[in-house]
């Protein structure tokens, strides 16, 4: 998660985030696969020179992956500013990303670009607003790769036609627990929804958050997917509502009991493992978005997984850390976070 989810946006206490991104390749540019030292140097000073004058959603600076140390591209796929891949990129490659850290422009990842826009909870349209914009600018520079019967032409074909991908960061304790996830994510699955984890494909759903995003790019306008995907978010987030309610009055005291003792080995705990923490923050962000816990709110919990995390934690301190020192700083970041 990005520094958005510090704010609130619709639907917040289930829908963390939304985001789109659009997949894009120069014409005039070999695919990435065909692509040499030279091509990925000068792709990156071309869009240096483009986005010079953007200033629009602040001014946009230059993350050079050839530069920056291991944990601070790491920090930034945790902050869901680049992708796992591009993290783990050491040459020719960046993103653009504004100070506010809801605009980013990966370049020379799958894609030439993959232009990203974040907004915190389900603001689909606002987010596909800002990234047209921006892919609106660069269309008036250079030439994209785009076929008129097929649309723009990416590395993938799964993002051959629009290049889109709209995606919703969903928090859903109550589907977990009564295990109908399982069924959401087969009824997603026949309509041409993914759900992934919280880094995106092959990551992990730890702490109760899913990413819900389309697969389907081709023969589909831009507005049919962001209304699609807005539309199986809002039942999914009806849903996980209703379950919530129905866990509450099944057991109060058993529901309760398992908010209030994460709550209290938050504000205690001396060790925590990623994991942990993880899921016993989701907890106490279940607690605090019923009314549970009123003495903290959810902008403080979203705001402790994102600074608990591995490379995030290590960029803080200034240092490396060894996983048992970083346990130690997570749990004391958590408490003091936490704290009345």
């Amino acid at each position: 998660m990005s520094k958005i989810p510090a704010e609130k946006g619709p639907e917040f206490d289930i829908a963390v985030s939304s985001r789109v991104r659009l997949a894009r390749n120069f014409a005039d540019i070999p695919f990435p696969a065909k692509m040499n030292v030279k091509h990925q140097a000068d792709l990156i000073k071309r869009m240096q020179e483009i986005m010079s004058g953007f200033t629009v959603y602040g001014k946009l600076m230059f993350a050079d992956m050839s530069t920056l140390h291991p944990v601070d591209r790491i920090s930034l796929m945790e902050r869901h500013l680049i992708s796992p891949e591009l993290a783990e990129s050491k040459e020719n490659s960046g993103a653009f990303i504004n100070e506010n850290e809801n605009v980013s422009i990966m370049v020379n990842e799958e894609d030439h670009l993959r232009v990203q826009s974040i907004f915190p909870g389900i603001q689909l349209e606002k987010a596909y607003k800002v990234c047209d914009e921006i892919d609106s600018l660069i269309a008036e520079k250079a030439d994209y790769a785009f076929d008129d019967k097929y649309g723009y032409l990416t590395s993938c074909p799964t993002n051959i036609g629009t290049g889109l991908r709209a995606s919703v960061m969903l928090h859903l304790p109550a589907l977990v627990m009564t295990g109908y996830m399982k069924s959401i994510l087969e009824s997603c699955n026949k309509v041409g929804v993914t759900v992934r984890g919280i880094y995106g494909e092959n990551s992990e759903a730890v702490g109760d958050m899913f990413q819900v995003s389309n697969q389907v790019t081709l023969g589909r306008k831009e507005e049919e997917t962001i209304a699609s995907i807005d539309g199986i978010c809002k039942q999914i987030i009806d849903r996980e509502k209703a379950l919530r309610l129905q866990l509450y009055k099944k057991n109060i005291y058993r529901f309760e009991d398992r908010i209030f003792r994460s709550y209290g080995i938050l504000q205690n705990a001396r060790i925590l493992s990623s994991q942990e923490s993880f899921k016993l923050l989701s907890d106490v962000r279940l607690g605090v978005s019923m009314g549970i816990i009123k003495d903290i709110d959810i902008i403080t919990i979203n705001d402790a997984m994102v600074l608990s995390q591995p490379a995030t934690l290590q960029k803080m301190a200034g240092k490396p850390l060894e996983q048992d020192e970083r346990d130690v700083k997570r749990a004391e970041l958590i408490r003091m976070k936490i704290a009345k």
